[in-house]
């Protein structure tokens, strides 16, 4: 059973249910239930048309679903419409579909689980394990998105920007349960570059295939962390890399910069040091004055105090920070850094400390209290 072949095909079958008039709940529990049934069905009797035998069959599931006494007349309609077999359309709805699930009346756990299951393909068990919540949850959770988007028609063309925020949600996720949502990311944006000719799009597919090269350096064997510049960078995938580098630069290219094109430039920059101590953190500097202006994002502005700090010194990364909301997430983690830096250990000391009180993992709590116990093993006695 090729698992990804059904993945692939499910977002046109589906779009074929909707251009045939059914609504797009009804649509995708009939597709679903296909999927189910070439599951069983497959391993014994593969079919020559994968998708025209899976619109067939979700065409008739659909139909059995609305079987009634006040639907008759509607079922009879889409019976006698029902085409001939034979090859299914080539139209692609794939690209009608992201807009869908991103619609922004969708809250963005909604639309992430929405697109996971309706473009992605993967079953609500599958997304409820990576989610860590019980399948319950998530089919509820899925059951209100679907109302929602029913009766949506999209006679405009979608927010890029929308459906962009909503594929860099499931790539923040990571991995979790059966399911590599990060890798999954990857793929859904892939597909939807190859739908739609956009530099914000590419910049994003970039900024994805760099951040995950390093994935395999982040955590040492015990799980712990692994800070970028204490990573072993013979460990980065370097095609992935390339890969990202050589799409990041066509995007730019066409000089209509956007903020994941520059998120992906300041990944790229740290790509492409041999060492960290070779890092050109002046350019990071700049892209970040760029993505500033770009959002006005405070994380950015905290990001940026880093990156000053390194490329100015630790005072002038400070005084970056003050200027900045404490209350931010990772504030105190970065005021511990750049304090360290400055030759404060003892402040620094304190402040990962309290920094591992607000983490918002279980990894970074555990990274930020080694800190501070390895600066205070260091304090004269």
């Amino acid at each position: 059973m090729d698992e990804t072949l059904l993945r692939d095909l499910t977002p046109s079958v589906l779009g074929v249910l909707v251009r045939r008039g059914a609504d797009f709940a009804a649509a995708e529990d009939a597709v679903q239930e296909a999927l189910v049934e070439a599951v069983r069905a497959w391993p014994e009797d593969p079919p020559r048309d994968p998708k025209g035998w899976l619109v067939t069959v979700a065409w008739r599931r659909f139909l059995d679903a609305t079987r009634s006494e006040a639907a008759r007349r509607r079922r009879e309609d889409a019976a006698a419409a029902e085409p001939a077999p034979g090859p299914a359309p080539a139209a692609d709805d794939t690209l009608r579909l992201y807009f869908l699930c991103a619609h922004p009346s969708l809250t963005p756990s909604s639309a992430v689980a929405l697109t996971l299951r309706a473009v992605g393909g993967l079953t609500t068990r599958q997304i409820a394990r990576a989610y860590l919540v019980p399948e319950a949850t998530m089919a509820q959770r899925i059951s209100r998105a679907k109302r929602t988007v029913s009766g949506v028609r999209l006679d405009t063309p979608g927010d890029v920007s929308t459906v962009l925020r909503v594929l860099y949600l499931v790539f923040n996720e990571g991995y979790s349960g059966d399911v590599d949502l990060a890798a999954e990311a990857i793929r859904l944006t892939r597909r939807l570059a190859a739908a739609i000719d956009h530099p914000e799009v590419a910049g994003l597919l970039a900024l994805m295939l760099l951040h995950h090269a390093r994935r395999a350096a982040r955590t040492a064997a015990d799980g712990s962390l692994v800070p970028l510049a204490e990573q072993d960078r013979g460990r980065w995938d370097r095609r992935a890399i390339t890969e990202g580098t050589g799409i990041l630069q066509a995007a730019l290219a066409r000089d209509r910069l956007g903020e994941y094109q520059a998120q992906a430039a300041v990944a790229a920059l740290h790509a492409d040091a041999p060492t960290a101590a070779e890092t050109d953190w002046v350019q990071i500097v700049e892209w970040y004055d760029e993505l500033a202006r770009l959002t006005d994002s405070p994380v950015v502005l905290l990001n940026r105090a880093v990156a000053v700090g390194e490329a100015d010194g630790p005072r002038a990364g400070l005084a970056a920070l003050a200027a900045l909301d404490a209350s931010l997430p990772r504030h105190t983690a970065v005021a511990a850094h750049l304090h360290e830096r400055d030759g404060d250990p003892v402040t620094a000391a304190r402040l990962y400390a309290e920094a591992a009180a607000k983490a918002p993992n279980l990894a970074e709590r555990d990274h930020l209290t080694r800190q501070a116990a390895r600066l205070n093993t260091l304090r004269p006695r």
